[in-house]
Order: structure tokens, then C-alpha cells, then sequence
């Protein structure tokens, strides 16, 4: 194996002009580790935050991305979960570690044609998904997920989702629904968007374009804010009800409670036969997936912050 790969790589910070693709090393597997042949890839809003300024520890240059699938292709001797061959899929930054213990993320993110990643951080594949599909989960299935954790969420409760439509948002709805057996689902949303979220299982939709959150008429026992609107979002959680958001950096509001994710392979083993019996449904959005080439289209279209669920890249060399 060449000693070099293809990968879209950064060495300054900056818009998305100052990525490049080229040659980049070709990593070898640590101990625990997994060397991975990545054939789909997703962007998160924090691939593009982490290259316009250095928000996290993190060594130039840098190859972007958190999420991938792809084939195990070569593993450290304490591997035991996995074999060569097999598919897996997962979220490879560890930002537990990073915030907790300050240690640097991967200087070698997903946008590449192999990565190492510790076994721990991924999952097999669900059987049914393909790997553009099983890529956009992993970090917004594991942020929606801890998301009704730090909210205590109960059966029977109800609550209102900020952004519905997004990549998150999307995921928070199903899981609401589907999960944590919800009484009653709402969530906002642009009008082109209305009849699509509500086919992930919201009982209603708010259209922010047409109705502001004080003309909402009821009030919830969770509010789940996925855009960073919780400063105006909190008006519609009910007396001493959890108001939680997800963007970073966290919100100054006292009443509001950060949720960052728990990064594990274990989160998406335990949401397994829900993807599989398609109660839990991954979506892309209609623009892609984009080919390995067009990285800096579909870092564009991320950032309008239009995207309809998840923004993938396929296409690997």
C-alpha cells in the first residue's frame, strides 16, 4: 500500500477556499485502533467551525470530518470486535476527550480515503443501510440521543423541537416519536419543509417563516433547541421544564442546559434494530450525496444552514 492517500486537508484557518485536496500520509493503526477504507463520509456545522478558527485543540494541517463508513482494512493486535472486512460505521472525533482531558482531536478527519479510529468510537454497519446512509448519523444520532438524556426525558412527556428539518433535528423527532414513546411532538421548520417533517412523526409543525414562538399557544415539558435559538426558544418550555441546546459554543442563559454527546460505538449498537426495523430513518439531503471532488460545494451548501437532514460525500477514490 502507498504510503500516501488522497484527502481535502487545511493548513490555515479559514472559509471553506482554504481547503485543498492532495496528498496527504497514510496512517497505521495504534494498539486499539481500526485502519478504515472510508467509502462515505457526512459534514457537520462543527467541521466548519473548527476550520474558520481554532476552537478546539487541533494540529495543522488538518483533514476535516467526524463521520464516516467504510470497510476495515487492517487493526491494532488489542482489536477484538472487529475483522478485516467487515463494515462499520461512527463518529471518530472524541470530543469527550477533548473537552475533559484536552487532548487534541484527529488531525486526520474523515474526508480522506483511510482513517484510524480506536474501535470504542464505531459500530458495524446496520445491514439494511448503505454506506452514504449509515454515514450521516453517527455524530447527530449521538447529539440527538444525549439530548433527551440530560433533559431526563420521561415517557408521556411532550416536546417542542427547534429545526426540525436539520440533520439533528430530523433524528430528534424519530427518536421522540419512535424511542421515547412521546405524548406530543412539534417542531419548527421553513414552509417548503412542513409536510417533510411532519413525515418523520411530529404531530405538528411550526412554521418559523409565518408563526413567532410567543403566538404558540401551549407549553411543553422539554424544549430541544438544535439551532442555537434557545434565547427566544425558551419561552415555550413549561415552569422549571428542561430547556436544552446542542450548539456550540454552550448558551449564557442560566435556565438553559448545554448538551454536548456521548461519542461511543455503544450509542449506535444500542439504536441498532431500531435502523434496521426502520423505525429510525437516516436522511440525506436531496442535494447530495457529493461526490468526493465537490467537498467545497457541499461545505457551501452546509453553511447557507438550508441543508434538509444530512449533507454526505461519496465517491472515494
Amino acid at each position: 500500500m502507498d504510503k500516501s492517500q488522497k484527502a481535502w486537508f487545511y493548513e490555515e484557518y479559514g472559509p471553506k477556499e482554504v481547503l485543498k485536496l492532495g496528498d496527504f500520509p497514510l496512517p497505521a493503526p495504534g494498539q486499539d485502533q481500526l485502519l478504515i477504507r472510508v467509502r462515505a463520509a457526512a459534514l457537520n456545522p462543527i467541521d466548519s467551525k473548527l476550520r474558520q478558527k481554532p476552537i478546539l485543540p487541533f494540529d495543522l494541517p488538518a483533514v476535516p470530518g467526524c463521520d464516516m463508513a467504510g470497510v476495515v482494512v487492517a487493526k491494532g493486535a488489542s482489536v477484538t470486535k472487529f475483522n478485516i472486512g467487515d463494515e462499520v460505521y461512527g463518529n471518530i472525533q472524541d470530543f469527550n476527550a477533548t473537552l475533559e482531558q484536552g487532548k487534541p482531536l484527529k488531525q486526520l478527519g474523515t474526508l480522506a480515503q483511510f482513517i484510524v479510529v480506536e474501535e470504542r468510537l464505531v459500530a458495524a454497519k446496520p445491514r439494511n443501510l448503505s454506506f452514504e446512509k449509515a454515514a450521516s448519523l453517527p455524530l447527530a444520532l449521538q447529539t440527538a440521543v444525549e439530548g433527551f438524556v440530560t433533559a431526563g426525558f420521561k415517557k408521556g412527556q411532550s416536546v417542542f423541537i427547534v429545526g426540525g428539518a436539520g440533520g439533528c433535528g430530523s433524528l430528534a423527532v424519530q427518536l421522540a416519536k419512535q424511542v421515547h414513546a412521546a405524548s406530543r411532538v412539534v417542531a419548527t421548520c421553513s414552509t417548503p419543509k412542513v409536510e417533510f417533517v411532519k413525515s418523520l412523526g411530529a404531530d405538528d409543525v411550526v412554521d418559523y417563516l409565518k408563526t413567532a414562538y410567543g403566538d404558540v399557544q401551549e407549553k411543553f415539558d422539554f424544549v430541544y433547541d438544535t439551532i442555537g435559538d434557545s434565547k427566544n426558544s425558551f419561552i415555550l418550555a413549561k415552569e422549571d421544564a428542561p430547556i436544552v441546546d446542542i450548539t456550540w459554543p454552550p448558551p449564557s442563559n442560566s435556565r438553559i442546559v448545554y448538551s454536548s454527546l456521548k461519542v461511543s460505538g455503544v450509542v449506535l449498537e444500542m439504536l441498532r434494530s431500531y435502523l434496521e426495523n426502520g423505525k429510525l430513518k437516516p436522511v440525506i439531503d436531496p442535494n447530495g450525496p457529493y461526490k468526493f471532488t465537490d467537498v467545497i460545494e457541499a461545505f457551501r451548501h452546509l453553511e447557507t444552514g438550508r441543508a434538509r437532514g444530512k449533507v454526505v460525500i461519496s465517491s472515494f477514490p
